[in-house]
């Protein structure tokens, strides 16, 4: 799994701990370059569960209950859901700002930027 991001976004790699707070939404924009929009994949789908586990080391629920306090609460939304790895390249490769995951052999490195989570 590797954290995937738009081209325009001008960090090289994450912290374990900042990626849990993008991808919770506790994160509006990056350091330096905007607004970040966050791309997932369904509660349910494999990638999105390995992900959650691998990379973020939260089980999916914990996700979805962060999300959805923020989104009842008022104080945040949810992030952009896309049903395909495709849908999640396109979309986070045609949007600014954009942040997303995939297994490594889907990424096109002509399209979204892989970044290192350390």
């Amino acid at each position: 799994m590797v954290v995937i991001v738009n081209p325009g976004v001008s960090l090289t790699s994450l912290s374990a701990n900042f990626a849990r707070a993008i991808f919770g939404m506790r994160v509006p924009q990056w350091p330096s370059d905007g607004e970040l929009k966050v791309f997932v994949l369904p509660d349910q789908h494999p990638l999105h569960r390995a992900f959650c586990k691998s990379v973020l080391d939260v089980f999916p629920n914990q996700l979805r209950t962060a999300w959805d306090r923020q989104v009842f609460s008022g104080t945040g939304s949810a992030p952009i859901e896309v049903t395909t790895e495709q849908e999640m390249l396109e979309r986070v490769a045609g949007t600014p700002g954009a942040v997303g995951y995939l297994e490594k052999g889907q990424v096109d490195a002509k399209k979204v930027y892989p970044l290192a989570v350390r």
